[in-house]
């Protein structure tokens, strides 16, 4: 994968591609999964911690059979298509400050505004 830097900050120039075999407590099973990283490395550490978080996979027990970078255009998981919108916005959300101790309510009828009008 090929990552550049812009400005002091890293970007994703691409995707990674990961075939991998596992055993499982039943069987040995065949895997393609996608992971949006800036480095191979990068995404074969996400791989080990998916697979111990969604499969309960071992460490010993995972084979990586390939990886490689591919471009956006040949992503197949939605997971990581999402992504790939250039207009992609996040709210920006502010700190409020602390209200006085003597202000303070231990139960509020209406919810807090994160944000700024």
């Amino acid at each position: 994968m090929r990552g550049g830097r812009g400005l002091g900050e890293w970007w994703i120039a691409s995707v990674g591609e990961v075939w991998l075999r596992y055993e499982s407590r039943t069987d040995t099973h065949n895997m393609y999964k996608e992971f949006r990283d800036i480095t191979i490395n990068g995404a074969i550490s996400q791989l080990y911690q998916e697979m111990a978080g969604r499969h309960r996979a071992q460490a010993g027990s995972i084979q990586i059979i390939h990886a490689t970078a591919i471009p956006a255009s040949a992503c197949r998981r939605d997971h990581v298509t999402e992504m790939h919108d250039s207009g992609l916005k996040y709210p920006v959300i502010t700190k409020l400050p602390l209200v006085a101790k003597r202000l303070r309510t231990t139960f509020k009828a209406s919810r807090p505004m994160t944000f700024v009008r």
